[in-house]
């Protein structure tokens, strides 16, 4: 399988020298659960778009720092592309500012949380457990979330997931094609941790030291890449069944 990662920012620069871009990190997440993937990069905010949605075999929106109801033409155009990849139901998986975007763009609502940044580990309860591509079973999923806006109305069409008290809509899917996560699972600890000192005036302190504190605990990254890993190639097969119908 061949993966376009839609890169919709990048890490800053002093940051990626010992942790790579954020195409950098997807590489590396995904490859430890098959390593026979590869990759393109595209990167959103310098204009740089895929031409042909049928490049790679699916498709990732990464994070970002920017809101995806911010005044930028870029995102404009990055809304126009998930409508294009649900109408032709490519696979397609959106991570944070994606999940958000891909909500957004289809009908759903983002607006920053009352209840303020989310940061470090955030563990949400899984409200669907019957997909075949959810192996290894899990009846919870922790992850490392950075966060202040969120997904409060989910698309029509779309099915929620995964929720929790702080995130209620934290992972949804739209037909068989579209899978999401508020949480990441390409961030380590350490990166995390250095996120969290640049951010710790903006955070309050509270918020950092919980947020630091969170970090010690183990999280289901390799869990959450496998049941990516496995959605797009389930939506890879249907979109090649559909295509030679």
């Amino acid at each position: 399988m061949h993966l376009g990662i839609l890169q919709c920012d990048s890490v800053i620069d002093h940051l990626q020298a010992q942790f790579g871009d954020y195409h950098d990190m997807f590489r590396t997440l995904l490859l430890r659960v098959d390593p026979q993937l590869s990759f393109q990069a595209y990167s959103l905010p310098d204009d740089d778009f895929p031409d042909d949605l049928r490049a790679c075999d699916a498709w990732l929106f990464t994070g970002s720092a920017y809101g995806v109801y911010d005044d930028e033409p870029w995102i404009r155009r990055a809304e126009n592309l998930v409508r294009r990849l649900h109408v032709e139901q490519r696979p397609t998986v959106g991570i944070c500012f994606g999940h958000q975007l891909i909500a957004q763009a289809l009908g759903g609502r983002v607006e920053k949380s009352d209840l303020g940044w989310g940061v470090g580990v955030h563990t949400t309860q899984l409200i669907a457990q019957d997909r075949l591509w959810m192996q290894p079973r899990a009846e919870a999923l922790s992850l490392i979330v950075n966060h202040q806006d969120q997904v409060l109305e989910l698309p029509v069409d779309a099915r929620r997931l995964a929720g929790h008290q702080f995130c209620p809509n934290s992972m949804f899917e739209v037909g068989s094609h579209i899978l999401t996560f508020q949480g990441h699972p390409e961030f380590t600890p350490a990166f995390s941790r250095a996120l969290l000192a640049l951010r710790r005036e903006r955070l309050g302190e509270q918020s950092f030291q919980q947020g630091n504190h969170s970090l010690a605990q183990p999280t289901d990254d390799l869990v959450a890449a496998r049941w990516i890993r496995q959605f797009l190639r389930r939506a890879h097969r249907g979109c090649h069944a559909a295509s030679d119908l």
